[in-house]
């Protein structure tokens, strides 16, 4: 078997850890310590997570994305093949290494997607880009960390917390959907959905698209029209990062 070659570490802003790209043959592999959080062969969820919202909102004039987590590319390659040539597709990336990867060694990956017009890149978190929409959104879809029970950030969590979805559903116009990315189902999750004012979705997909194997989750949340503006909760505590693996991370697809 072909060994894995080391291309690239990188940090992870907020003290997340340490990033290694790794190459071998024509395959990608992005590992957190010893979690595999991206294989370029295993990329059926990431695409769901597009053609899932997509399917509802491809057909409106000037759809506008925002994505956050570029990672390699997947799931803005999928929205970029659906929507119309007057979206505009907005993509966070928090860590500057993952930007430059896409251009570098997994340029063939991410094709013209970068360079389409329709898209713009930026290096930033994407909870402050959130926070900076007022119901401009027809859909945030988000692939971060490992879903609402993160491995990497201990602000990720904020993402997914009672006051992170009111900024969401606040950022999204209405009937806009938030399409969330996990490795597994998480009923607390719905539940606050739903009290955050969202009709919500849950879809089981495989990790690798038309096979077997480790299946992960997407909730679709729509902001529902009338709905009174939710009032975000009390905070969650940030959980220390280092606990174990969830029993379905990326890294068990």
């Amino acid at each position: 078997m072909i060994p894995w070659e080391p291309l690239d570490t990188a940090e992870i802003p907020g003290g997340g850890g340490t990033l290694r790209l790794l190459r071998r043959g024509t395959e990608f592999s992005i590992m957190l310590g010893q979690n595999e959080l991206m294989n370029s062969r295993l990329s059926g969820s990431e695409q769901a997570l597009a053609d899932l919202v997509c399917a509802r909102i491809a057909a409106r004039p000037e759809a506008r994305l925002l994505i956050g987590g570029l990672g390699m590319g997947f799931t803005l390659r999928a929205a970029l093949a659906s929507l119309r040539p007057d979206a505009r597709v907005i993509v966070a990336e928090l860590v500057p290494a993952v930007i430059a990867w896409a251009r570098g060694p997994m340029a063939q990956l991410h094709g013209a997607s970068l360079d389409d017009s329709r898209v713009v890149l930026r290096e930033a978190d994407v909870a402050a880009l959130i926070r900076q929409e007022s119901a401009a959104c027809d859909a945030i879809l988000l692939d971060v960390d490992n879903g609402p029970e993160g491995l990497t950030r201990a602000a990720n969590d904020g993402l997914y917390d009672a006051a992170g979805l009111h900024s969401a559903r606040a950022a999204l116009r209405p009937g806009g959907i938030l399409a969330v990315w996990s490795a597994g189902p998480d009923r607390a999750f719905s539940q606050r959905l739903r009290q955050a004012g969202f009709a919500v979705e849950e879809t089981i997909v495989r990790a690798h698209a038309g096979r077997g194997g480790a299946r992960h989750c997407i909730w679709l949340a729509t902001r529902r029209d009338g709905a009174a503006d939710a009032k975000p909760g009390p905070r969650r505590e940030p959980v220390p990062r280092g606990r174990a693996v969830r029993e379905s991370p990326r890294s068990r697809r």
